[in-house]
């Protein structure tokens, strides 16, 4: 017989984004859009950082199985990436906590970025990790929430602001 917390672990799904290396010049972003825009695939975070005449493109879609594949079959490489999407309060130090809980386990951040779903009471940090598994625990059990690809993907950030 197994406990809650493996069958919860069964449950649960992982979350990925699309890491694109790319040259450091015009049009390489609108021609990965384009392939994804043609194919019906929502683009529901963007990325891009160049460093000389290179960089990464990393992108949360709704479906990156089928962006990678096609992606791929137009000859772009692009890598799946295991994320971790974590919940927590929009606040001096919000951030700070969850990195120092990192940190003091020796859990190196490769990439990560966040964004605000609601100004002053929630955001989102998005964390790529070489043992998502582990970090992810970790994370749980120190009072984060991690999202699901679902609840992911149903975020509207700055929907409660007025535009």
């Amino acid at each position: 017989m197994s406990d809650g917390r493996e069958n919860f672990k069964q449950k649960t799904m992982k979350a990925y984004q699309l890491t694109i290396p790319a040259e450091n010049k015009p049009c390489i972003l609108a021609q990965v859009t384009s392939i994804l825009a043609r194919k019906k695939i929502n683009i529901r975070s963007a990325t891009i950082s160049s460093f000389g005449d290179s960089g990464f493109i990393n992108l949360i879609v709704d479906n990156p199985k089928q962006g990678q594949k096609v992606l791929r079959k137009e000859g772009i490489t692009v890598e799946l990436k295991e994320i971790i999407t974590v919940l927590m309060d929009d606040r001096p130090g919000g951030l700070d906590e969850l990195l120092q809980i990192l940190c003091a386990a020796n859990i190196n951040i490769e990439n990560g970025y966040g964004f605000v779903i609601e100004s002053r009471k929630n955001a989102v940090f998005v964390l790529d990790v070489k043992d998502a598994e582990q970090a992810e625990d970790l994370i749980k059990a120190s009072g984060f929430k991690t999202l699901t690809p679902q609840e992911l993907s149903e975020i509207e950030p700055f929907h409660y602001v007025g535009y």
